[in-house]
């Protein structure tokens, strides 16, 4: 009976893992096949990745846009983290009723779509002429409610008698937060970097409406180009989402442990 139930157990869950695999699995498939392969319901790679490769590079300036999003998401997780750690570290350091209030008045704006606050913003930074810069990309997104009360929930299982020697030896609050307590939240600041950056280098919908101009494109903006037209090459466009996908990819695999023990920290905080 036993036996019976690890079967079913492990069936379970193998069945469960390909149904997650398989749409990269066919994502990377379909990037080798041509269109009329893709289409016709094809799911062995093919023999036109070379040929894929050719069209979107002649089609759209890949690096370009490659090196824009990284740019982008590097500046925006390095910035991001810092000012959130701070406040965060901030919150719960130095915990009053006040900084209560202004807190669950923070996540309150969880709430607020961002597409609420997309026409005000427009206004707000083509105001300024800071259209198809870096500091528009970043300066919208660059504190967010979710990551303060991450940090702040971690702040909390910091030692407070720590801080308070630290304060004994004649270290500044400064020097504190830099020399201790960001050493010690590695993993807190690992799953930071990963949620700020995947949605920096996925983030569409801002970086279309105030990047105006051609040499500011992100990876997102240039798959959208391959999907318009009257004729799409299907395998150029899985081409692009593979390689839109691959840093994103990546960044989770080297730290998805440290990603994991800092959602588990934060949690148990």
């Amino acid at each position: 009976m036993r036996k019976l139930k690890n079967f079913g157990t492990y069936a379970f869950l193998t069945i469960v893992s390909f149904i997650s695999i398989f749409p990269l699995y066919w994502m990377i498939a379909a990037s080798t096949n041509n269109s009329t392969d893709i289409l016709g319901g094809r799911l062995l790679p093919g023999s036109h990745l070379v040929t894929n490769l050719t069209n979107l590079l002649s089609q759209q300036n890949v690096g370009r846009a490659f090196g824009n999003s990284l740019f982008y998401s590097c500046i925006l997780s390095i910035l991001s983290l810092l000012v959130c750690s701070i406040a965060g570290y901030g919150f719960e350091i130095y915990h009053n009723k006040a900084k209560d209030t202004l807190m669950s008045i923070l996540l309150l704006a969880m709430m607020v779509p961002f597409a609420a606050t997309l026409i005000p913003l427009f206004k707000l930074f083509t105001g300024l002429h800071l259209q198809s810069t870096w500091i528009a990309y970043v300066l919208p997104t660059i504190s967010t409610p979710f990551l303060i009360m991450l940090f702040r929930q971690s702040a909390r299982s910091f030692p407070t008698e720590i801080i308070e020697a630290a304060r004994i030896d004649g270290l500044s609050e400064l020097k504190i937060f830099v020399t201790i307590f960001i050493p010690t939240m590695k993993s807190t600041y690992a799953a930071a970097m990963t949620v700020t950056f995947m949605n920096a280098w996925n983030n569409y919908l801002w970086p279309k409406v105030i990047m105006m101009s051609d040499t500011s494109q992100t990876m997102p903006m240039l798959v959208a180009n391959l999907s318009v037209g009257y004729s799409i090459d299907y395998g150029v466009l899985m081409l692009g989402v593979l390689i839109c996908s691959l840093p994103t990819g990546i960044l989770f695999l080297i730290l998805q442990k440290s990603f994991a023990n800092g959602i588990v920290g934060a949690v148990k905080g």
